[in-house]
């Protein structure tokens, strides 16, 4: 495993943004009960939220030459911080200088506000035009519902929008609610390429061989993902 991965868990972990519990399991908005739970709202401080930035940032800049995308957008919540910090890094610490956009959750009502102009009820940051070239920036991936909705959303507002890529912070490699591999499904049915910084199964793997779980919590992730992971997690397991 790479040096980046490593630091990233041990970031993960050290802030309380990275959680494992075999015994007591965290519920998720699909239902689900997992013994892990990624919480980057923890990064909460200027030096915390640096530092998620510049692994964003730099997973960008190996991943897509700046002349691919214009602004990079991250949907409400956890989406916010995480594009104005990318945005951040992505200047200071490579030279690369583009805006950042962000949705509300509900339509503004007030101010330059109107009924029919969807930019300015919906959209914080640089202004979405036709022909855009974005990339996107989340948490994590689940079920791909969130993405799905700041699309469509998108789409509203410009014609000819062009989402050149999803970047997420822990792939956490599970199947959707019919079986079919969610980040999968996700490329598939958008063509958007997603990247991750690390995933669910590296993660087991480095903190067991660097002793930072206990055996029960390596058993929960491995019956967790056992039931609910990609068919190539469940193949490593048996």
């Amino acid at each position: 495993m790479e040096d980046y991965k490593k630091e990233f868990i041990d970031f993960l972990l050290d802030k309380g943004a990275l959680l494992i519990n075999g015994v007591k399991l965290f519920e998720l908005n699909s239902g689900r009960y997992s013994p892990y739970f990624i919480n980057t709202g923890k990064f909460n401080d200027g030096k915390s939220i640096n530092k998620i930035g510049y692994f964003y940032a730099s997973e960008i800049e190996k991943s897509f030459d700046p002349k691919e995308y214009d602004k990079i957008f991250g949907p409400a919540y956890k989406g916010i911080p995480l594009c104005v910090a990318t945005v951040i890094s992505l200047s200071k610490d490579f030279g690369i200088n583009k805006t950042y956009v962000f949705n509300r959750k509900e339509p503004k009502t007030y101010g330059d506000a109107t009924k029919v102009d969807k930019q300015k009820n919906w959209i914080v940051g640089d202004k979405i035009e036709e022909g855009d070239k974005i990339l996107l920036v989340d948490d994590v991936m689940t079920t791909g519902n969130t993405k799905y909705d700041a699309i469509k959303l998108l789409n509203g507002i410009a014609d000819n929008l062009e989402y050149v890529g999803l970047i997420i912070s822990v792939d956490r490699q599970e199947v959707d609610v019919h079986g079919n591999e969610a980040i999968k499904s996700f490329e598939e049915n958008t063509g958007i390429p997603v990247k991750a910084i690390t995933t669910i199964s590296e993660i087991k793997d480095y903190l067991w061989d660097t002793k930072k779980i206990s055996e029960i919590d390596k058993k929960e992730l491995e019956s967790y993902l056992a039931k609910y992971g990609t068919e190539e997690i469940k193949r490593r397991l048996v």
